[in-house]
């Protein structure tokens, strides 16, 4: 083999390895992910700290790039075509042609052949190989990009430059001047994809969903009621709190004065229990000297404010008023934490019933302070009220006869009042039934 043709050869070679070299970088950096390069930079991989200098200019790594795509595209079609087709002449001489074919058939075959190999080899396999492995193709990649990125440093930037002021001109912005930002949306289906592909788990993926949602929640969808406060006149003495407290167990108690509409502090009954150790004399005197100052916000209230409110404070309870100034019901840390971890039960709460329990296919009972948009999720339905938040107060407002074992219909379920408190609906059970096409006469139509 000739000396020119065995160098040509190797060239051709080198411009096939330095084409898949630059197309493999050009699609890993763009795939990788920043969070992750950050998180390989915190452990000290020193190839990250290169890996973080590429996707954060990406404008002058991807131009360069680009340079070196089209350096090495031009080298094949200057180097490629000649080579394969001088190996090729003597072949088609033994075969009898002669002339311009041999020219001809030559040029075809050598095109389509460094055509192939500079698609197949060149580009599509290191695509590939870098969308499959864009963070190994990034950390492997990145300091010879940077050495080739200063070695033609002038020849890149006034590249960039140029297409810089083209993309203004049509009202672009370069890819650095664009941040990498995610909508909720986008969020949950990685989290969606994530908890398919095993990396995160079923609790990691609804502590992660109920956060999203917790930004949307105001206090009065996660209260207790007015009516469900248990609280003391300020003039109650100690031991009749103990009395109570003995049947209710909780650690703080809201204090009024004259009636709920005008609550002035909240007693801790730990507090309570460290004086009398001291003083056995304090069983007989009046709550007031105990009460300690209490949050009082609009029922409007977002709760992710109101939890920095608590923390910031230092109070662990939040009265809550309506438009005309009247306490509408009280809101615990605890209620806000169980907005993101789910319920929380203490060694007290072993008879309280959960909000939702199933009971069978379609089959549920709920309590009366499930919020209509929880049970739309659970039962694929789309009830709304823009007076009422609770499916106990839907249930009421479609409902004029409340009493157990009432019952209202919307679309295909069935609710029936199982248990009822001084005209509240404490719970309710719901059967989903298959669509029929005739409802029976003594249950209630919802259109």
């Amino acid at each position: 083999m000739d000396v020119e043709i065995a160098i040509k050869l190797v060239l051709f070679i080198l411009l096939i390895a330095f084409t898949a070299f630059f197309v493999a970088t050009e699609f890993a950096i763009v795939k990788v992910r920043t969070t992750r390069i950050d998180q390989l930079i915190s452990e000290g991989n020193q190839k990250a700290i290169r890996a973080k200098t590429v996707i954060t200019h990406l404008d002058e790594y991807l131009s360069a790039c680009q340079l070196g795509i089209t350096i090495t595209a031009l080298g094949l079609g200057w180097v490629g075509e000649s080579t394969v087709a001088t190996l090729l002449h003597p072949l088609f001489e033994l075969v009898g042609l002669e002339g311009k074919a041999i020219t001809v058939v030559s040029f075809v075959i050598a095109f389509s052949v460094v055509t192939f190999l500079h698609v197949v080899v060149g580009e599509l396999a290191p695509k590939t190989l870098a969308i499959q492995k864009a963070e190994m193709v990034t950390l492997r990649f990145s300091g010879p990009l940077i050495l080739f990125y200063k070695i033609m440093y002038l020849p890149i930037r006034l590249l960039n430059g140029s297409a810089r002021l083209l993309a203004r001109l049509f009202g672009l912005k370069m890819m650095s001047e664009n941040e990498e930002v995610h909508s909720e949306e986008e969020l949950r289906m990685i989290m969606s994809d994530s908890l398919k592909g095993g990396e995160i788990n079923t609790s990691e993926y609804h502590y992660m969903n109920r956060i999203f949602e917790f930004d949307d929640r105001i206090a009065k969808e996660v209260m207790v009621p007015r009516t469900e406060i248990s609280s003391f006149e300020k003039s109650t003495k100690i031991h009749e709190i103990f009395e109570r407290m003995n049947i209710e167990q909780y650690t703080r108690y809201p204090v009024y004065d004259g009636d709920k509409d005008h609550i002035i502090g909240v007693v801790n009954m730990k507090q309570i229990l460290t004086e009398m150790v001291r003083d056995e004399s304090v069983r007989d005197e009046e709550v007031s000297k105990f009460v300690q100052p209490v949050i009082q916000v609009i029922e409007t209230f977002p709760i992710s404010k109101l939890l920095i409110k608590f923390q910031m404070e230092r109070i662990h309870m939040a009265i809550l008023l309506d438009e005309y100034g009247g306490t509408s019901g009280l809101v615990t840390i605890e209620d806000i934490i169980e907005e993101i971890v789910g319920e929380i039960r203490d060694e007290f709460d072993a008879d309280e019933l959960p909000e939702h329990h199933k009971l069978g296919e379609g089959h549920y009972n709920v309590s009366g302070k499930l919020l209509l948009d929880e049970v739309n999720q659970l039962l694929d339905l789309d009830m709304e009220d823009e007076d009422v938040d609770t499916i106990g107060g839907w249930f009421m407002a479609n409902n004029d006869d409340i009493e157990v074992g009432s019952q209202v219909r919307y679309e295909n379920c069935v609710f029936t009042a199982t248990e009822i408190n001084n005209h509240q609906i404490v719970r309710l059970d719901i059967l989903k039934e298959e669509p029929k096409e005739e409802t029976s006469m003594d249950e209630k139509e919802i259109e």
